[in-house]
């Protein structure tokens, strides 16, 4: 048997025994340099939504225009390609979409203006009509009272606030004026220079220049195709409210058609705010039994049918779960309002896609020399 050393002996150990012993795990230690990693992420997007508010008089206009810009910029390059030159072809497609967006804005201004009186009227009607519901399904006479009385002054508050307030607001028409005008010039010079800035990002993105010109590419081609979706699908429920409130009488069938395309564009929240003005439109104008017709049209122009839609829509442009299109969406909404709710689908699928170029290249066998 060995014998055990003294206890006041000194013990020798070899050099290098203990180098490992009180060393971290590895799993560990890619934990808190991901950790790490995450927090300066979240450090730096914390910084850039900041630095974005304060500056969101241009930012926002220049992101518009960039949106609407990757979008008409195809038929900018057609009209190049025919010999228009390209600022002539720019400028033609700029007033082109002014005048449209005016035309619509227009139309469904002079609708609310011109019925204003009359709806304001006819929603305390339907008001009264749904305390008198509410009555005959046993609820009492003080607390159907107190309901009418809270509803009518909302309703009545917020239709003021939209046929006056909107037309009136010297200061947002102002500011709106400004957002515009921002909003214009940024886009001629995106679609007149598109070209020239593009080559300029590429080769100032940090990485290749065909690598670069794939990014770009993706992403174009993503808002392209997210927005042609988008246009089907708000298309498909204008159809079916406009025809649904052309066939019950209600009144500004033409503006509620307008309102519900217009709304398609803002992801989920967009589509059921133009619901809900498609449904006071007909309490307003036609009373309790349509606007009850009204919103069973509405929840299956924005739930059952608009599902036959959208992944025909969408399946193609984005390649993307609808449940992670939703979750995007949503994020973006949190973080960045509504860029954020137009924006966060597009650039996911641009991203899944981009993903999948760089691993095929990387996977690529290299050319035998």
């Amino acid at each position: 048997m060995s014998k055990r050393p003294p206890e006041d002996q000194a013990i020798e150990i070899e050099p290098g025994a203990l180098s490992g012993l009180f060393a971290a795990p590895q799993w560990m230690r890619d934990l808190g340099f991901s950790s790490w990693l995450l927090v300066g992420f979240g450090a730096a997007l914390i910084g850039a939504i900041w630095l974005l508010s304060l500056t969101e008089t241009i930012v926002l206009p220049v992101i518009t225009a960039g949106i609407i810009a990757a979008v008409a910029s195809p038929l900018v390059d057609w009209l190049s390609g025919h010999r228009v030159p390209r600022g002539v072809g720019a400028a033609v497609v700029m007033l082109a979409i002014i005048a449209a967006a005016f035309g619509v804005g227009l139309l469904v201004m002079t609708g609310i203006a011109s019925q204003a009186s009359s709806l304001s009227e006819r929603l305390q009607e339907g008001a009264s009509q749904l305390q008198s519901w509410a009555q005959d399904l046993g609820v009492s006479a003080s607390t159907a009272g107190d309901a009418k009385a809270h509803g009518s002054a909302s309703v009545s508050d917020g239709f003021q606030a939209l046929t006056q307030g909107v037309l009136g607001g010297v200061d947002r028409l102002a500011s709106l004026a400004i957002f515009l005008s921002f909003t214009a010039l940024s886009l001629f010079f995106l679609l007149k220079d598109g070209p020239q800035i593009g080559e300029f990002v590429e080769r100032h993105l940090g990485v290749p220049v065909p690598v670069a010109h794939g990014v770009l590419g993706r992403v174009a081609s993503s808002m392209r195709g997210y927005f042609l979706g988008v246009t089907i699908v708000a298309a498909w429920s204008a159809l079916i409210v406009g025809a649904g409130a052309l066939i019950l009488g209600v009144p500004l069938a033409g503006t509620i058609a307008v309102v519900t395309f217009l709304g398609g564009y803002v992801p989920y929240i967009g589509a059921w705010t133009a619901g809900i003005f498609a449904v006071l439109i007909a309490l307003g104008g036609s009373g309790a039994e349509a606007a009850g017709a009204m919103a069973v049209i509405v929840l299956l122009a924005n739930g059952v049918l608009q599902q036959l839609v959208q992944p025909i829509a969408y399946g193609a442009a984005l390649q993307l779960h609808p449940l992670a299109v939703l979750i995007a969406t949503i994020a973006g909404g949190c973080l960045f309002g509504t860029v954020g709710l137009v924006l966060a689908a597009p650039l996911l699928s641009a991203a899944v896609k981009i993903t999948a170029d760089l691993r095929a290249a990387e996977e690529k066998p290299a050319p035998v020399p």
